[in-house]
């Protein structure tokens, strides 16, 4: 990911007197909210969009092709890029590395100077100094001039000065930070939510590759965005499940201030898809660039078709909605000075911006009509289709409407509802069928929870146009129990859709999906979810969706019965019942454990292996890697120290002679300039094939290798292999703990009955209440919108009309299945 130094040959110049101090740090700890928006999920993610921005900049300002960013297992991030790497000078006011400053100093950096950024993203100039403030440490690694830089920070303060620690051929800059959970509410990184964006910035810069890596997933889940095309590319993306009616129109426009690009394409579905970006920023509240382009567009589609007659004289004018139905589209603005609102930059406010979007868009698009008169009556054509739906759909919310009035109420005769008034307060369970119906309706809590059950399949929305969707009982029937009425919001003036969607007529504010866990239960959740995400996506914005989870697993002891929701409460179970019946050698203590005193000791080591599988090691590079986190005190300072590292080696190879009797591995340790330390290699050659594992400074000071540490057999007490259990008083040897674990866990299921459960049908009102609806007992999980783009595109593949990318999904995704239902 990092290029060799030679390769610097551009000639701006970045150096130690570009960063200019506007102000200290002192008050980004006591009020973080002013800096990164909330202290939430949101602001726990623009940590990581502070960091890579700087990365992106320097790809925008002709340096660096490569971006990797990695979710660690102890949830800090590594943002590795190969730019020209921060400076390290010494800065010629604070008398410290411009590195530091820039770590430390508020409103220090590049961007508030012509020579180092033309156009950035981080114009706030708060970004990596916020981030080291409200990280609970920080570890840079600055690849310059052919030495390596090193420094550390915690909550915000250096530890020692920036130092060189080696020699390197490599350039660019490693930042890895750990979020303070003093701080923050929450501290779990969404893949989805930074696949997104880090998807986004891929597209509006031609020839940049991102990487995304999670160790935290078994085995580790990794997803490169690199996209040659730019926003011609996200279209067609976007577009990719779709029939699109043509090609990507592309519109680009340099002015002295400003770039504009814009890349728009109409499919045959009848949903709207457009983005809007300010500077690489997601404008997701729109802003000045978005209304010139809409405007744009109404206006330009209304003046061809009334100038080629393409609507009758009677006809009223195509609104916005009209025009946009079906319409794929990417407006990315690039600005000097540009003004949003707030540091999270959701709303562009340039005033100058709507005229140059609006006159550009205009006379392009103009254009394209003119010189490609099909495809102009096509998109024509669509529109005026979508009008004449939008009449059709006007009628059917009508008829709704009057048919709810003269049935005395605006209630369905399903709906068996709750006495609560309280939307707040108030839960909806829709559910399939009327026998899992009668049985919600049995064990409910009538105060508050209102059951809808729905007849057999509802229809597929992404298939149907608003007035067909308008004309199915089931969706009626939903739509008027659910309060808010359907259709999109209005625009600015447009008088039209007076019922439209709103949200605060909203009668429940947790709608429950509970289906069974069988084939026909998810193609059912996965109707009502396409539903709510094209026709009511604001219930899932707000988190009033949500999915029950009834128990995976009915086991069964004697007359003894238990519901268990998962493969972890089953394993958890199995081991409460096996650590009464067995008893474990503890090195340690030198004695036997057994009962409550073993319990902690088995969880540790059913955490280590998970996570030596999350490892995705192969089993003999897995055995090698045990036995050096196993060896107590092997870390980076150890690594430097060659006597003492020799000496861990000499135990490491006495213990793999154990779990390898006949095989003899060889080590090697070696100098590693780059941190002057050393590294081990570690080699084994069994049946003709060489397993190797590398012992370095990375891995040692990773995340995982830390977290093994921990859990290893010789910190828990433990001790060396062979490991001996006793079971009915005869004691058995194991060389591994994965083995340890297995042979407990065995013991656990003995004289039980485990049934995989799959129907609610299966559970008589009482259990049903107690496992599924009781809010004490439940769990429920909340349906969340992350990754806008990748969710858009899986309803597409999925529940759209085109079949081969639904093919080609399922051919890529058949050996992830969990839950297989044959």
């Amino acid at each position: 990911m990092t290029t060799d130094d030679s390769s610097q040959a551009k000639s701006d110049s970045y150096s130690a007197d570009q960063i200019k101090v506007l102000e200290g740090l002192d008050a980004v700890r006591k009020r973080p909210a002013m800096y990164i928006g909330s202290t939430g999920v949101d602001g726990l993610h623009h940590l990581v969009y502070e960091v890579v921005d700087n990365s992106v900049d320097e790809h925008m300002a002709g340096f660096g092709e490569a971006i990797e960013v990695t979710i660690h297992i102890d949830g800090s991030v590594t943002v590795i890029d190969n730019g020209r790497g921060i400076p390290t000078g010494m800065h010629s006011t604070q008398k410290k590395s411009a590195a530091e400053v820039a770590l430390t100093v508020l409103h220090a950096g590049g961007k508030f100077e012509q020579g180092a950024y033309t156009v950035s993203g981080g114009l706030h100039g708060v970004g990596i100094s916020v981030v080291n403030a409200l990280s609970e440490w920080l570890e840079l690694e600055i690849w310059q001039d052919g030495q390596v830089f090193e420094q550390r920070y915690e909550r915000g303060k250096p530890c020692a000065p920036l130092n060189a620690t080696g020699k390197t051929k490599r350039r660019g800059t490693k930042v890895r930070f750990k979020p303070d959970g003093q701080i923050f509410e929450t501290l779990e990184f969404s893949f989805d939510v930074l696949a997104q964006r880090l998807r986004e910035l891929a597209f509006l810069n031609k020839g940049l590759a991102i990487t995304l890596r999670d160790e935290r997933k078994e085995p580790a889940k990794e997803q490169v965005f690199l996209y040659k095309g730019g926003i011609v590319s996200f279209v067609e993306h976007l577009n990719e499940a779709k029939t699109p009616l043509h090609k990507p129109i592309y519109v680009k426009v340099e002015k002295p201030e400003m770039i504009l690009e814009v890349a728009l394409q109409y499919n045959d579905s009848y949903a709207e898809n457009l983005f809007s970006f300010a500077n690489n920023i997601n404008t997701k509240e729109g802003g000045t660039h978005l209304v010139g382009f809409k405007a744009a567009l109404t206006r330009t589609i209304n003046n061809y078709a009334n100038a080629n007659e393409l609507l009758k004289k009677e006809t009223e004018s195509l609104t916005g909605d009209d025009v946009r139905e079906g319409l794929t589209a990417v407006v990315s603005v690039k600005v000097r000075n540009p003004q949003f609102e707030g540091q999270t930059k959701a709303k562009l406010g340039n005033s100058e911006v709507k005229g140059v979007v609006e006159a550009a868009v205009n006379e392009a698009l103009g254009n394209y009509f003119e010189e490609n008169p099909p495809v102009a009556r096509k998109i024509i054509g669509k529109a005026i289709d979508a009008a004449r739906a939008r009449e059709a759909a006007r009628k059917a919310k009508d008829l709704i409407r009057r048919k709810s009035a003269l049935d005395g109420g605006s209630l369905p005769g399903k709906l068996a509802d709750c006495s609560e008034k309280d939307p707040a307060l108030s839960e909806l369970y829709i559910v399939e069928g009327d026998s899992a119906g009668g049985s919600a309706k049995q064990g409910r809590d009538r105060k508050f929870q209102a059951i809808l059950p729905l007849k057999g399949k509802i229809l597929n929305v992404e298939k149907a146009r608003f007035d067909k969707m308008l004309s199915s009982d089931e969706i009626r029937t939903l739509i008027m129990a659910l309060g808010t009425g359907i259709g999109r919001k209005r625009e600015e003036g447009d008088k039209s859709e007076k019922d439209a969607f709103d949200i605060a007529k909203a009668r429940y504010h947790k709608i429950i999906l509970m289906t069974d866990a069988d084939v026909d239960g998810s193609h059912i959740r996965t109707l009502l979810l396409t539903f709510f995400f094209r026709q009511m996506p604001e219930l899932i914005e707000r988190g009033y969706v949500y999915i029950a989870q009834p128990p995976l697993f009915k086991v069964k002891k004697g007359k003894t019965e238990r519901y268990l929701k998962d493969e972890g409460s089953l394993n958890e179970y199995l081991a409460d019942l096996a650590v009464e019946d067995v008893e474990l050698y503890m090195e340690g203590t030198q004695g036997y454990v057994t009962g409550r005193r073993l319990l902690p000791i088995l969880k540790k080591m059913i955490a280590f292996e998970t996570l030596l599988g999350r490892l995705n090691k192969k089993p003999h590079e897995a055995a090698m890697l045990r036995t050096f986190v196993d060896e107590p005190g092997l870390d980076r300072e150890l690594l430097k120290d060659r006597a003492a590292l020799q000496r861990s080696v000499e135990n490491v190879q006495r213990s793999l002679a154990v779990v390898f009797p006949k095989v003899t591995p060889t080590f090697d340790v070696l100098d590693d300039e780059e941190h002057q330390s050393n590294k081990v290699v570690c080699r084994l050659h069994t049946n003709g094939v060489t397993y190797e594992l590398d012992v370095t400074h990375d891995l040692v000071g990773s995340a995982d290798f830390r977290e093994l540490q921990k859990l290893a057999p010789s910190a828990i007490g433990l001790g060396r292999p062979p490991y001996k259990l006793k079971a009915k008083g005869h004691e058995s040897p194991y060389q591994s703990t994965d083995e340890l674990v297995k042979a407990i866990l065995e013991m656990g299921k003995q004289g039980l009955s485990i049934q995989r459960y799959k129907g609610l049908g299966e559970m008589n009102p009482g259990q049903l209440w107690e496992t599924t609806m009781n809010p004490e007992m439940r769990t429920l999980l909340r349906v969340t919108l992350e990754d806008l783009t990748g969710v858009d595109e899986i309803f597409t593949i999925l529940m759209g009309d085109e079949v081969e990318p639904r093919r080609n999904f399922i051919q890529t995704h058949a050996l992830e299945v969990r839950n297989l239902d044959v």
